[in-house]
């Protein structure tokens, strides 16, 4: 049985794409009888509230352990190990860009290169990721990679040895139960709206989707934004956008919400928008796209590789190009329901089961992989 230990510091917040990828992954490979996973998490915050998150099988090593003066010890040096903190291990796993120096096989995912290519839209924090998965791949790690378009990216930008770069795509989470028929209306303000999901953040450019509603708006009284996602850092912009809006009282931000009333308003949304600048994956309009509703998405970094021809895509930063995606799918039900059997059809090929039986042959190749 191969022995692999997880950072699982991304399930100690509320969950982001990262989040879910983790909890769904870790779930499903912890239930394989060929694996011993234990969680770990890099933080001083949130010390002793691992044992909570883990998902069922995970057994749990809580030590504390302070972020940031060990990310800048590893981007740096090739000590401490994490050895220290959790014992011996065949492969190491760092999900989020963080994989510690280890005598261990050592495995990171890179979700996109957001740091590399648009570090204007990256925070403080972030913007070590580079130089740790650089100092990563120095020491041996292997690297996944959620798209063939990230694939490419890492090879390119970190000279990798393209054998040692794996991609391993996303499923598709179970939808949760949305309540009584009608709830995501009701949160929504009313039955006819466009939605997009996610932390309110610049990469997913929020203030382009408000300038396009806002063209729409002008001929269509009853429709309505609707934004759920928490606040991340530039959220300003976003206020601003809607502040600057003519049709800003029917633009709806909803903040954070929880699965159960994400699955009710993606249900009852009319359109799914999905303007984002830059994309390692892109699980949202997957799941919109699994849920049967059109999207509407960019044409941005992996976005093509992942939507195939399940979405209507536009160049990213357009907002008239967007708007007119927007409105041909309000306005024309018939290619309204092409898109979705078209979208529910590339959406199927999307499975956590396929994914973990994937990334368990990962884990093996990583394992023998130690000298």
């Amino acid at each position: 049985m191969t022995r692999v230990a997880v950072d699982l510091t991304s399930l100690l917040d509320r969950l982001t794409g990262v989040g879910v990828f983790v909890r769904e992954l870790t779930t499903r490979l912890a239930a394989r009888d060929d694996l011993a996973l234990t969680g770990y998490a890099v933080t001083w915050r949130g010390r002793h509230r691992l044992g909570e998150v883990a998902p069922a099988g995970v057994a749990v090593v809580d030590r504390p352990m302070a972020a940031r003066p060990l990310h800048e010890a590893w981007r740096r040096f090739d000590h401490p190990r994490i050895e220290r903190w959790i014992g011996r291990h065949d492969v190491v796993w760092g999900p989020n860009y963080v994989i510690p120096p280890t005598a261990a096989g050592a495995l990171v995912t890179v979700h996109d290169l957001t740091t590399v290519h648009y570090p204007e839209l990256a925070d403080g924090f972030t913007l070590a990721y580079p130089d740790l998965v650089r100092r990563a791949v120095r020491r041996g790690a292997w690297v996944h990679t959620p798209s063939e378009f990230v694939r490419g990216e890492v090879v390119e930008h970190f000279s990798v040895d393209p054998d040692r770069v794996v991609a391993v795509p996303h499923g598709v989470p179970a939808a949760a139960d949305g309540g009584e028929p009608g709830a995501g209306a009701a949160l929504a303000g009313g039955p006819r709206y466009v939605l997009a999901v996610g932390t309110v953040e610049p990469r997913k450019d929020l203030p382009t989707l408000v300038a396009a509603f806002d063209e729409l708006a002008a001929g269509d009284p009853d429709l309505r934004l609707v934004i759920a996602g928490a606040d991340g850092w530039g959220a300003e912009a976003l206020s601003a956008a809607v502040a600057a809006a003519g049709h800003r009282h029917r633009v709806v931000r909803l903040g954070w919400v929880d699965d159960a009333a994400r699955a009710a308003l993606v249900r009852d949304a009319t359109v799914f928008a999905y303007p984002s600048l830059y994309e390692g994956f892109g699980l949202p309009p997957v799941e919109a796209m699994a849920a049967g509703i059109p999207v509407v998405a960019t044409r941005a970094g992996s976005l093509p590789e992942v939507c195939g021809d399940g979405a209507d895509l536009v160049p990213p930063g357009d907002a008239a190009a967007l708007a007119a995606a927007l409105g041909r799918v309000l306005a024309d039900p018939d290619h309204a329901a092409a898109l979705v059997a078209r979208g529910r059809a590339v959406a199927a090929g999307y499975d956590w089961s396929v994914t973990a039986d994937r990334f368990a042959a990962l884990i093996s190749l990583v394992a023998t992989s130690v000298t």
